[in-house]
């Protein structure tokens, strides 16, 4: 899940791969291009909004809630709206080869000709093979890629640059439950046309997740989470929560404009780090990791895991966002706050990766446009703390 705000999340998220909410980002930057951070309160993806920013030359450094807890369990149902709903699924059943064939050899001698006479000849036995026994043959099955294959080496690394599908702003603003669902409604339209030929080239078969609004608390089958948590992802229904009250909050709290535009690159890059979930999802690397997580022997690995997992879906949202930067577009202030909120971040349970990192991933995709930029999972441990 994306970053909190305010006040993160707390406990670990474990269990089902499960993306509530995210790493932590600092309060909303100054007014300007290029001013130094504001002091202020830390605040996660999902949880409240900012506080409004300390004057220039306040001092302090402003901490935020890193992106994402990916949920592949649950989340209760108060307030809870549909926004879009994908149903296509898929199964597919290995092919099982068995051989049937089983020839039966017979030999019967005719009878000799007659040479005018009437002598019967005589009739000879039928003699009959044997019947082969009847075999079944099992074919060799290659042994299927790893976990740490389908994180390491899967395919949607090869998949190549990601293009540019026109994505423009919603001209809804999110000041109220129609403008905030109008906005999820333009970027789940946006991402399903950006990542359904990346994930077809990786050999997944594509579907859009179902995406849900929710005020107060909601479950979901990887768990419950309420209205002062993030949002969050759920691979066992592959659905997105939005979280509604935070976003219309964090777009009414203040009257400056430069707030506003902070708010709405706020929503943007925790629906499209959600998304990058549901692309895990899609390529097998989010079940894969939770399996890996499980049998890891000490926590600190299982973390190290789980931020690798974090880290990449803010890698994924940032190359949709930089592939879609002239349209939507990121430009001036947009860009200046996003900017801000990449490199702001705290990890309070260090399950997301710190600021330097976060940064670090975030722009790499950004810049790339290619989820080749985004294979944390062969990083060292330096570069995903």
């Amino acid at each position: 899940m994306p970053p909190a705000q305010q006040q993160p999340p707390q406990g670990q998220y474990g269990g089902q791969p499960w993306q509530p909410g995210a790493a932590p980002y600092a309060g909303p930057p100054p007014q300007g291009y290029g001013a130094p951070p504001p002091g202020g309160p830390q605040f996660g993806w999902g949880a409240g909004g900012p506080q409004p920013p300390k004057k220039k030359g306040s001092g302090g450094k402003v901490l935020l809630v890193l992106l994402g807890v990916v949920v592949v369990g649950v989340v209760g149902l108060f307030g809870i709206s549909n926004v879009l709903k994908h149903n296509s699924s898929s199964s597919y059943t290995s092919p099982t080869y068995t051989s049937s064939y089983s020839p039966t050899y017979s030999q019967t001698v005719e009878p000799s000709p007659t040479n005018g006479t009437t002598t019967k000849a005589p009739t000879l036995p039928t003699v009959t093979k044997p019947t082969a026994p009847r075999t079944t043959s099992t074919p060799k099955v290659k042994p299927g890629p790893t976990d740490s294959d389908l994180v390491t080496k899967n395919r949607i690394y090869r998949a190549g640059a990601v293009s540019s599908v026109g994505c423009r702003e919603s001209r809804s603003r999110p000041s109220n439950t129609a403008g905030a669902r109008a906005n999820y409604r333009n970027l789940l339209g946006c991402l399903n046309r950006t990542w359904a030929t990346p994930v077809a080239r990786a050999g997944g078969q594509f579907r859009g997740p179902t995406v849900r609004m929710f005020t107060g608390t909601i479950t979901s089958p990887c768990g419950s989470m309420s209205d002062s948590g993030p949002p969050f992802y759920c691979g066992s229904n592959e659905t997105i929560y939005m979280n509604l009250t935070e976003d219309i909050g964090n777009y009414n709290r203040y009257s400056q404009s430069y707030q506003k535009v902070w708010a709405r690159m706020w929503m943007l890059h925790q629906f499209a780090h959600e998304y990058g979930h549901h692309v895990q999802n899609l390529t097998g690397i989010l079940a894969a990791n939770h399996r890996m997580r499980y049998e890891r022997t000490s926590s600190a690995k299982e973390l190290e895991d789980t931020r690798r997992l974090e880290l990449q879906a803010s890698c994924f949202s940032d190359v949709f966002i930089g592939a879609n930067r002239r349209t939507y577009p990121i430009t001036g202030q947009s860009l200046f706050q996003w900017r801000w909120l990449i490199g702001n971040v705290t990890d309070y349970n260090n399950d997301h990766g710190d600021a330097v990192n976060h940064k670090f991933w975030a722009t790499r995709g950004y810049n790339a446009r290619n989820p080749s930029a985004c294979n944390t999972f062969t990083a060292s441990s330096g570069r995903v703390k």
